[in-house]
């Protein structure tokens, strides 16, 4: 009996030991997160080295990254899958009102309320409609926010005898250049460009002070005027002569820059790790052009780019977890070697301060560009906000092309191009 006694005992206390042992591995486990991205090849390797960096830094939060080809591949996964992520990247491209208003979405100020992460003073003031609502709450992590630049070649440039050995910021200046760099060395590719209607149309405005889509919200709609047509039947004439390799979809056109094929990119910031990259690229930054017949001064691009949305009805352990990521992504060092790592704008402002001047010392004006963004944006730069955007910028894409192609003249082009994205943002939200 007794025997039998102590065997009983023994095994009621094993057993309680092991439910406490399991009890308390439960309560130390890790909070898994999803997270979904559509990041160029480059800036995915850095962001995919910072999460494996946090995943091992501590216990609480694990970080799942699932990639995509491209922010569309991401959106129609994410139209398909029930079970949505906690965080997803998405770009002001897919229409940022339509975004915030999905049901599934939550946004990012309210998410940061689960995790404090103190006084975090963001680089992008609230009056920058990018990834902030008319209040000036955040909706969405500006991870990837970018604006476009003018990149060039400087060994291109000294090879075609140029002095300085920086493009003209004027329209004008820049095409007599382009014509001295195509007949001494740079044939092929005196320039090219990967965002048609960034360039030719969102930016010609900002860049030259206009407002893009309305006067200053007393007036809602497109209307292209000559600043447009002349700067399209400038670019038509410019692909037709060969100064300009008609803008490219993908990849193509950085690469080529990358190789040292073009003299000139117009592209967006964010290529800025890649290049810095390169074994043997000589190169360096500056603004868009402008037209000094439309403004003094050149004005501000719009901000671009992507950002994290986070998904709604996930449990608070994974709303905190999600929140303690997004903070540890705006921590100092972090967002610091972000910002350095790719070109993408600051996160925070610390990040921007802490960078060292050696690491702009051949860029450019790269540093310059940057230092505009901490402030609050003029009218005309602080970004625009039209009704199923998203269509409207697929529509203008195939009408540049279809310009650029000699197959549209630029004022009939542009005028049908008004006329269908005013019909577009006036119809119901898709």
């Amino acid at each position: 009996m007794e025997k039998t006694f102590f065997s009983s005992a023994v095994s009621g206390r094993l057993t309680a030991i092991a439910f406490l042992m399991t009890a308390t591995s439960a309560a130390s486990a890790a909070t898994d997160i999803q997270v979904w991205h559509a990041l160029p090849e480059y800036n995915k390797v850095v962001f995919e080295e910072l999460v494996r960096n946090y995943n091992r830094s501590q216990d609480d939060v694990r970080v799942n990254l699932r990639a995509f080809e491209s922010e569309d591949q991401l959106d129609t996964a994410l139209q398909a899958d029930s079970s949505k992520p906690n965080l997803f990247q998405m770009g002001e491209t897919s229409g940022l009102d339509d975004v915030a208003q999905r049901s599934y979405v939550q946004p990012m100020h309210a998410l940061l309320t689960k995790a404090s992460a103190g006084n975090q003073r963001w680089f992008l003031p609230a009056a920058n409609n990018f990834m902030h609502d008319t209040r000036g709450r955040m909706l969405a992590l500006p991870l990837m926010a970018e604006i476009p630049v003018m990149f060039y070649n400087i060994d291109a440039f000294k090879r075609a005898g140029l002095e300085p050995t920086q493009p003209q910021r004027v329209w004008q200046g820049l095409q007599d250049q382009l014509v001295t760099l195509a007949n001494n060395g740079s044939r092929r590719c005196p320039l090219t460009s990967d965002q048609p209607v960034s360039i030719n149309l969102e930016n010609l405005a900002a860049v030259n002070k206009q407002f893009y889509a309305g006067d200053n919200n007393s007036r809602r709609g497109f209307d292209f005027d000559i600043l447009y047509v002349r700067h399209l039947s400038t670019m038509i004439s410019w692909v037709r002569s060969e100064l300009m390799v008609k803008p490219e979809f993908g990849p193509q056109s950085v690469d080529r820059f990358q190789g040292g094929e073009c003299a000139v990119l117009l592209s967006n910031s964010g290529n800025i790790g890649r290049l810095n990259a390169q074994r043997g690229l000589n190169y360096a930054v500056t603004g868009l052009p402008y037209y000094p017949q439309v403004t003094a001064q050149p004005g501000n691009p719009f901000v671009s780019g992507s950002g994290f949305w986070a998904s709604k009805g996930k449990s608070n352990d994974e709303d905190k977890a999600s929140a303690q990521f997004v903070n540890w992504l705006a921590s100092d060092d972090v967002a610091q070697k972000w910002y350095e790592s790719t070109g993408y704008l600051p996160l925070t402002q610390a990040a921007y301060a802490k960078t060292e001047p050696s690491y702009y010392e051949n860029l450019g004006d790269w540093k310059a560009l940057v230092d505009v963004y901490e402030r609050n944006p003029e009218n005309t730069t602080r970004g625009f906000r039209v009704n199923n955007y998203h269509q409207i910028r697929a529509m203008f894409n195939l009408t540049l092309e279809d310009a650029l192609d000699g197959k549209t003249p630029a004022v009939a082009a542009l005028r049908v191009a008004a006329e269908e994205a005013n019909k577009i943002a006036n119809a119901r939200p898709r």
